[in-house]
């Protein structure tokens, strides 16, 4: 397995200005650490066959525009952060082919659109279940992926190569606290006050409130990761109490201003 090559691949990621960057190799999905799993057809080699191992970067949800959604503004670093995750798996699998590693990126979102989910919610590809595999963060009772820097207020793209790289270790720590914010604030009612797999997310109820959002152009909905307590995010944007979303009392300016980005550049 290739370190030095390993290290190039840091090294870009660090030019790019990639903050979170893990490596998983393909016999992880053969061999996974929990129960039920994905079929074989969703791992890695059953797409792109060649695959050795899989990249996987992370870019972050800045909390402040998070916590207007459902606004036009969280719609627009959403869509800001899917292009970037492409274009950086992108050009990492290019780097990867001048390197004489064939490599190939995997679309952030695998998908047509919301209303496609609607009849099918599920992607050719999970990032979240690569993520975990490169040792990036754990899963959380929302069922979507906790991060020590950001908890889940990340978004990742994954490469799939040929490259036998040195894997990162899966993180064995759990991040999440239960404490059920996420469960309780749902507004599609689409999670269950289990742990992960027993509390996966209802697909269909969070496609159709999504649906319903996407036409008044303030999709997604972002409640789940909004209000999760975990991160280091939270120190930096003096974020610790997440009781403010709930309490308006206390926490008037944040609402004045939350109420002010939603009213504008969406449909009601």
């Amino acid at each position: 397995m290739s370190e030095e090559l390993k290290r190039k691949i840091r090294e870009r990621c660090r030019a790019m200005e990639i903050p979170l960057v893990g490596i998983a190799d393909v016999e992880r999905w053969e061999h996974p650490p929990m129960q039920p799993w994905m079929p074989e057809e969703f791992y890695p080699q059953s797409i792109f066959p060649e695959a050795r191992s899989v990249i996987v970067i992370g870019l972050p949800v800045h909390l402040p525009v998070l916590e207007t959604a459902p606004s036009i503004y969280y719609r627009e670093l959403y869509r800001i952060i899917n292009a970037l995750l492409d274009q950086y798996t992108y050009r990492l699998a290019g780097f990867l082919n001048e390197q004489g590693h064939p490599s190939v990126f995997v679309p952030r979102d695998a998908y047509g659109s919301i209303e496609v989910l609607l009849s099918n919610p599920i992607a050719f590809f999970s990032h979240r279940h690569a993520a975990f595999l490169a040792g990036l963060g754990t899963f959380g009772v929302n069922n979507m992926i906790l991060t020590p820097e950001y908890g889940p207020r990340v978004r990742f793209g994954s490469v799939l190569t040929a490259a036998a790289l040195p894997p990162d270790p899966i993180l064995s720590r759990r991040l999440c606290t239960r404490c059920m914010q996420c469960v309780r604030m749902c507004p599609s009612g689409a999670l269950e006050d289990e742990d992960y797999p027993a509390g996966l997310t209802d697909r269909q109820a969070c496609a159709a409130h999504s649906a319903e959002l996407n036409r008044r152009f303030v999709s997604p909905c972002g409640i789940c990761i909004k209000v999760c307590p975990v991160g280091e995010d939270r120190r930096l944007y003096s974020r610790e109490d997440a009781s403010l979303y709930r309490d308006r009392e206390g926490h008037e300016q944040y609402h004045d201003a939350w109420e002010h980005v939603r009213r504008y550049g969406g449909g009601s």
